[in-house]
């Protein structure tokens, strides 16, 4: 018999374990990534108050206008830089980056250092 191996509960485990160390505070919010198959999301959030500050996605009307797609590395660079923009205009300029339980690599990678290019210090 041939164990299946179930990558989502898996990635669900290794988020879990990283959410014990990783918390947003007021001043250093926490950057949460999630990556479907077609999309990508990205979310600015106070853990103390339970509040997401701002988001970006590959749904958002910008990310539209521009003709991309939500699944390859163009698509997430532009949402790091969507993302970046957004918290940048609230006035945060340090977060602390959860990769959701993902490999860095990638299309997490991609956002990751757009957001960074952008001026969003992690």
């Amino acid at each position: 018999m041939i164990k299946r191996i179930d990558r989502k509960a898996l990635r669900i485990k290794k988020h879990k374990s990283i959410r014990k160390t990783i918390t947003g505070v007021a001043d250093r919010p926490r950057l949460a990534v999630f990556r479907s198959l077609n999309h990508i999301y990205a979310q600015v959030i106070n853990d103390e108050l339970g509040v997401t500050m701002t988001a970006a996605s590959s749904l958002d009307p910008e990310f539209k206008a521009a003709n991309l797609s939500g699944g390859n590395n163009a698509g997430a660079q532009k949402v790091g830089e969507l993302i970046a923009k957004k918290a940048l205009e609230k006035g945060i300029t340090q977060v602390v980056f959860d990769r959701g339980g993902n490999l860095y690599h990638g299309r997490i990678a991609a956002l990751a250092e757009s957001a960074r290019e952008a001026g969003l210090s992690f």
